[in-house]
């Protein structure tokens, strides 16, 4: 090569590296895009929204205990949203900051009393006092300390700045301390403003006067409030469910949301019953609940005045669904009218507005956090008194618009099998491509290896004979079959000597095998005390030269309140009953026999996730022996896969008359060798037995 030559090779290159340096980066893809609305140039303030939370990266929720005095949390949502970039539309970045308020202790200004004469006339008495701070302030609660408990009281407040014109703060107030019922609410919350004066009435018409001497304070507003709090109505549906609980699934907006209580709308004028939120998670082989919160919900009602705390802490979920499971005790099914979510508290989002119109993209889990130059004026932003701007309506970029080439598929399928080889083989539906949830029914679960060996033999096949990739979900709600009692005339001999004679029951369900079933039953009756026993018949044997009664469950049923229904008794059965019917054994003592309105078998709950292909055609198969554990790689994936909701589909009903017992007892393999040697066998007696019986020649 040439001087000359080199000389261009050099040129070639640096022109094609300078010509590379101006080409426009390469925009990053979205998922979604909003417009924001906002009223002209300068800054903007901008609340998060549910989509936003849905669809951005997630928020990491930090518990910093509790405050001062009270019980109530302090959360902070942090390191979020770093997928979100605004743009204007000639697609130049809108820098932008987000702004929260670092957490901390609230300030309280404590007031001087001043009283107030009391009010009586032939309708309405009251009584109250006026607090003074001593100088305007912007505040935003009342804290009322110093009174004697117990006490339940509606109350009025004003506020005034100079103690001629007030303004109403709160119109219908109630504040409780009972410590019996563990209610206690001592604060009133009200929309901030500047005032010195407050004034507090009691409503006495129902009630006598508070005693002690009240110790007021009032809360100051920090200089950059927070958003509004976040709360989101959530849909829930009514699961199946044993007596004595009541359970709901709840279905959020989207996973991995910075929630962080659920408030609970419940009738009634009395209330007090456990509740438990709990959500899928993998442990082992299989999604089990894991619990994100547990309290109890109370209501007290006293003279048309109510005292409640309907409010359930949980932990922020990873998922797009939870359980709601209510503990009832002796009351009936709980009512419930609404679930609502509650967040914690959320940053600002402060941006600078051009003055034109403005996009908001997010939904790339790829992209780093943005660094702006914005970021140097963040302590000079007065987030305060900067103007709202608003959402417009949500939407999903398409493909194009994004330029995103489709991603790696999910692992859909797996390594093949004959579903021939297979006792049970039953139809799942078709339908549209996404998750899907198919819930193992009793026969199912009785004729496969299930939980004992981890579902070894359980499969989901498609129309090509590949496995289909599945997680095991173990539900929080049991899977419940109803039973008959059949009242026997005639009892076991051994039954019929006892003294007094017990009523003896004969339960019968369709599968042997089940596994760990809990009976449950339940009685009209209110006051009683019975031994309850369930049995099984065994045959004669070295022991016993009779049929005898082998015990395998018993428990003590006692219920002694004549107002108040009796719970249900549950007994719990041996983990694999290889039995179709058992005798429920009460004794009755020198009482009437107790009547057994209704009986159940419960069951463990699990069902099959895995993702369905567009009208695909996939069958559930199980009922051999010979198969390990499945090891999919759709585990690695269990985060979004339970983070996702399903959708539940259920498979064709089990074919009457296949038996699985020659699958449980050896392999299709090993039949068909154990038969041909068998066969050989039996050949080669008859050859031998031919040879002998043959008659012999006659000596010549």
């Amino acid at each position: 090569m040439t001087g000359s030559s080199r000389v261009s090779v050099v040129l070639l290159g640096a022109l094609t590296v300078a010509a590379a340096a101006q080409q426009p980066a390469q925009p990053p893809t979205f998922r979604f895009e909003r417009p924001i609305v906002t009223n002209g140039e300068g800054p903007h303030r901008l609340a998060i929204d549910v989509p936003l939370l849905a669809g951005g990266r997630p928020f990491n929720v930090v518990n910093h205990g509790r405050r001062s005095g009270t019980n109530e949390p302090i959360y902070s949502a942090d390191n979020g949203l770093g997928d979100l970039r605004l743009y204007e539309p000639t697609g130049r970045e809108v820098p932008y900051l987000l702004v929260s308020n670092p957490p901390s202790e609230p300030t309280w200004s404590v007031t001087t009393i001043l009283p107030v004469a009391s009010v009586e006339t032939n309708k309405v008495k009251t009584s109250g006092f006026e607090a003074d701070l001593g100088d305007a302030q912007i505040v935003d609660r009342l804290r009322i300390m110093g009174l004697d408990p117990p006490f339940m009281k509606r109350v009025r407040v004003e506020g005034s700045g100079d103690r001629a014109r007030w303004t109403l703060l709160v119109g219908e107030g109630t504040l409780f301390d009972l410590p019996t019922e563990q209610l206690r609410q001592l604060e009133l919350e009200f929309a901030a403003g500047s005032y010195r004066y407050f004034r507090v009435t009691w409503d006495d018409t129902r009630s006598g006067r508070v005693a002690g001497t009240p110790v007021v304070s009032a809360r100051r507003v920090a200089a950059a409030p927070p958003p509004p709090p976040l709360t989101a109505a959530l849909t829930f549906d009514r699961r199946t469910s044993e007596p004595g609980v009541s359970r709901f699934r709840v279905r959020l907006p989207g996973a991995h949301l910075p929630l962080v209580a659920l408030d609970l709308d419940i009738g009634g004028e009395h209330l007090l019953r456990t509740v438990v939120v709990t959500e899928s998670r993998l442990s082992g082989y299989e999604a089990i609940p894991y619990t994100l919160g547990q309290a109890v919900v109370r209501r007290v009602t006293r003279d048309d005045v109510t005292a409640s705390s309907l409010r359930v802490g949980v932990a922020p979920p990873t998922s797009a669904e939870l359980e709601l499971n209510v503990v009832n005790g002796s009351n009936p099914p709980l009512d419930l009218g609404g679930v609502t979510a509650v967040f914690a508290p959320l940053p600002w989002i402060y941006f600078e507005s051009p003055g034109g119109n403005i996009a908001a993209r997010y939904g790339n889990p790829t992209l780093s956090a943005p660094i702006y130059d914005l970021e140097a004026a963040r302590e000079k932003v007065a987030i305060h008194s900067v103007a709202d701007g608003r959402w417009g309506d949500s939407g999903v970029r398409t493909t194009q618009e994004n330029g995103i080439a489709p991603g790696p598929p999910l692992p859909m399928t797996g390594a093949p099998l004959d579903p021939a080889a297979f006792t049970f083989v039953r139809p799942i539906p078709p339908g549209d491509a996404g998750l899907v949830a198919v819930p193992l029914d009793a026969s199912a679960l009785a004729h496969s290896a299930a939980v004992p060996t981890r579902f070894a033999d359980v499969r989901v096949i498609d129309s090509d004979g590949r496995q289909v990739p599945y997680l095991v979900e173990r539900g929080s709600e049991p899977l419940t079959l109803d039973l008959t009692l059949e009242r026997l005339s005639t009892l076991p001999k051994d039954l019929a000597a006892q003294r007094p004679v017990p009523s003896v029951y004969r339960v019968r369900w369709p599968y042997e095998r089940l596994p760990s079933p809990r009976l449950v039953l339940t009685t009209p009756a209110r006051v009683f005390r019975r031994s309850v026993a369930v049995g099984r018949e065994r045959e004669p044997n070295r022991n016993s030269r009779d049929p005898w009664v082998e015990r395998i469950a018993a428990a003590l049923w006692v219920h002694a309140e004549q107002d108040a229904p009796a719970q249900a008794l549950t007994l719990q059965l041996p983990t694999r009953l290889d039995a179709k019917e058992v005798l429920l054994i009460v004794d009755e003592g020198d009482n009437a026999p107790l009547p057994i309105a209704t009986a159940q078998l419960l069951l463990p709950a699990y069902r099959l996730r895995f993702f369905r292909q567009q009208g695909s055609s996939v069958r559930l198969v199980y009922g051999r022996s010979d198969l390990e554990p499945p090891r999919y790689d759709l585990a690695l994936l269990a985060t979004q896969v339970l983070s996702t909701p399903a959708t539940d589909v259920t498979a064709t009903a089990e074919p009457a008359g296949a038996s699985p017992v020659a699958h449980e007892l050896i392999s299709p393999r090993l039949f068909w060798i154990l038969l041909a040697a068998t066969v050989a066998v039996l050949l080669a007696m008859i050859a031998r037995l031919v040879r002998h019986a043959a008659p012999a020649e006659p000596t010549k």
